[in-house]
């Protein structure tokens, strides 16, 4: 009886071992004596210990950092790029079977695709085009990864990082453009009143003791104001008027 009982506890152990939990967002790939054998859903699941063993994956959107990276543009200006991978494993099974770390493998194909695609674009495109040159490399690594079950979901430029005497050039470029913009804006006002004065002085023109009612209107403003001495020049038109009076 005790060596039953002592086998019973041994058998206990072994089957309580082998007991695994796979999380909702993994997926268990099991290998029996070193040989795939299916794939483990999310819940309590058996492994038998020394027989067989299980490898989890997780199956969610997962970010990972392109380090940054010396990149010589088309248009030779040397410049430090990072960006971020989000990727999906869609075929576990391959994932693991395929490639001994698929995170590292795509963290370097994303930074060889990165190198590649900055270096075929100008520097002004690869500052004003990030969407476009993003998805470039999207389509690059997604491509490249696709054998290991691998789904690139998106790829974003973060920091580009540029020379020191780049960044004073475009400073200055970025100031005459916003000299130029104020010089168009002040001109096109004096142009707007220049016209409205002009239409103003024709109307005047064309009525009959305008200008003498517009005179008489100014000075009488003026005489609000005690405090001033004014020295005012009547048109002869507007002393032969008031002699008239």
């Amino acid at each position: 009886m005790t060596f039953v009982a002592i086998l019973v506890f041994l058998v206990i152990i072994y089957a309580l071992c082998g007991m695994k939990v796979v999380n909702q967002y993994e997926r268990g790939i099991v290998l029996t004596l070193g040989k795939y054998s299916g794939v483990k859903q999310p819940g309590l699941r058996i492994v038998w210990p020394g027989i067989q063993k299980m490898a989890r994956v997780d199956v969610r959107s997962t970010p990972i950092d392109v380090p940054k990276q010396e990149v010589i543009t088309k248009d030779n200006v040397t410049v430090n790029i990072d960006a971020v991978v989000y990727f999906r494993v869609i075929n576990p099974e391959r994932a693991v079977l395929e490639t001994t770390n698929y995170v590292a493998a795509t963290s370097q194909f994303a930074q060889a695709a990165l190198r590649d695609v900055s270096g075929n674009v100008n520097l002004d495109d690869l500052l004003s085009k990030r969407d476009e040159i993003s998805n470039q490399i999207k389509s690059i690594v997604d491509k490249q990864t696709d054998p290991w079950g691998i789904d690139v979901e998106m790829v974003k430029l973060q920091n580009i990082e540029l020379p020191h005497d780049m960044k004073r050039a475009m400073a200055r470029e970025a100031e005459a453009e916003r000299e130029r913009r104020a010089n168009i804006i002040s001109a096109d006002g004096e142009k707007q009143a220049s016209q409205t004065l002009a239409e103003a002085a024709q109307i005047l023109a064309n009525s009959a003791g305008a200008v003498n009612l517009r005179t008489l209107n100014t000075l009488e403003r003026i005489s609000t104001e005690p405090s001033q001495k004014t020295v005012v020049l009547f048109p002869t038109d507007l002393l032969d008027a008031l002699n008239r009076r």
